[in-house]
């Protein structure tokens, strides 16, 4: 058969009644050009680990499977012990290893006849459960393993949903959830992004024998929303202090958010006249009142110290939170506080401060919400508040110096095909 030229494709149909087959080349064709990236990384080698000469054991690695039993998973790692399978049926510090997870390792050690002599099995938790044996005695120990953190990048193109392509390109949820928080004083997640917009993500992977056992915290990420690249970096001021600044130092975190409550809708908004519900009469509404179910957790939208934590009549169980010497925030209508909260406390945004409720002048379960700036109640929704305190000129060089090995990570990312990865301790 001749040799096929660069624009020809070969066609093959085989006629198996007959068994004959047929060959035919289609001219004009084009094959498909996969574009390439080239990445390059210096990389750490690892340690060697220290192996014992004296330990002749076998070790077999069995993954778990979807309807797999512990007794299903031992006899696939070729243990035939009774005594075993019985210690570990009854011993109570046994029993994580009932807690299956399709994709985790267990690591056995048998002798010539099956016999089980250790075994290894990475907990939920991930801490690392050990089963030794000593003649005919079983011991079980469960220890935290050293933590092992390696950087992760992942990049996603948007296709139907931010979660979507955060799933194929095998980013958890966890750290999606993340990135929208980072960004979110830039960009509208619920209604500002689209198809064709792209993210690329630096995280930290925490590790157990191995296994990857969760996440940590997001070191660098970039999101192109219609064009416009947001980039975001993990930067420790000299206070000690975390927070993710712009490549030039200008602070993504809010001073204050606008809403104390994750998931919520507004009932009642900031109105110079309103018939109170309660009282049957015309009255100014001060603040903003969010409708949620008793007991939804009632953030503090900033850092701050508790100025007063308690009852009056009105606001029923209330909090208030001087957060300078121009701003108080004001949380009424509790069902009731967070466990310790007093007056003096300190407290830092996002904190739970308490939880919704219906007490005071309140006909429903809801939230009443109050910014007040000078003393005076400003609606929550539109007042002006104070942004966060960007990067000094005195921290700009250390910051760049800092975040310098970041922005290398997303360049990596930036050259990669869409949804391609790499991990890298």
């Amino acid at each position: 058969m001749p040799a096929l030229s660069p624009g020809q494709t070969l066609a093959i149909a085989v006629l198996a009644l007959s068994g004959v087959a047929a060959f035919g080349i289609t001219p004009g064709t084009m094959l498909d050009t996969m574009p390439t990236h080239r990445v390059t990384r210096a990389l750490s080698v690892p340690p060697l680990v220290d192996v014992d000469p004296t330990d002749d054991r076998y070790w077999h690695e069995e993954r778990v499977r979807r309807g797999d039993t512990i007794g299903s998973l031992l006899a696939r790692a070729g243990v035939d012990d009774p005594d075993a399978m019985s210690f570990l049926r009854t011993d109570a510090a046994a029993r994580p290893l009932y807690q299956l997870r399709p994709g985790r390792a267990l690591r056995v050690a048998t002798d010539a006849d099956g016999n089980l002599l250790a075994l290894r099995f990475l907990a939920g938790g991930g801490e690392m459960l050990s089963v030794t044996r000593n003649g005919d005695a079983f011991a079980v120990k469960m220890q935290g393993e050293p933590p092992d953190v390696r950087v992760t990048l992942r990049s996603g193109e948007i296709q139907s949903s931010l979660f979507a392509a955060a799933d194929d390109a095998g980013m958890p949820d966890a750290i999606t959830r993340a990135l929208i928080d980072v960004f979110a004083s830039n960009i509208d997640f619920y209604h500002d992004v689209h198809r064709g917009d792209r993210f690329a993500v630096v995280y930290e992977t925490r590790y157990a024998d191995g296994e990857p056992v969760g996440t940590g915290r997001i070191l660098a990420a970039e999101f192109d929303n219609h064009g416009v690249a947001h980039r975001a970096f993990l930067w420790r001021a000299p206070d000690g202090s975390d927070s993710y600044y712009t490549d030039d130092g200008h602070s993504l975190h809010r001073a204050f958010l606008r809403s104390p409550l994750a998931f919520s809708r507004i009932t009642s908004g900031f109105t110079p006249s309103r018939y109170h519900p309660f009282l049957h009469k015309w009255l100014a509404h001060t603040g903003t009142d969010f409708g949620a179910p008793v007991g939804t957790p009632v953030h503090a939208t900033a850092d701050g110290e508790i100025a007063f934590v308690g009852q009056q009549t009105g606001y029923g169980n209330v909090v208030f939170i001087r957060h300078d010497a121009t701003y108080t925030s004001v949380y009424a209508h509790l069902s009731h506080f967070e466990t310790g909260l007093h007056v003096g406390e300190k407290v830092q945004q996002d904190d739970v401060i308490g939880y919704v409720g219906m007490t005071g002048w309140a006909t429903g379960p809801h939230l009443h919400y109050e910014m007040r700036v000078a003393g005076i109640p400003r609606d929550p929704m539109k007042v002006a508040l104070p942004a966060a305190t960007p990067i000094t000129p005195d921290e700009k060089s250390d910051f760049v110096a800092d975040i310098a090995p970041l922005v290398s990570e997303l360049a990596v990312v930036d050259r990669m095909p869409v949804n391609d990865m790499v991990a890298a301790e």
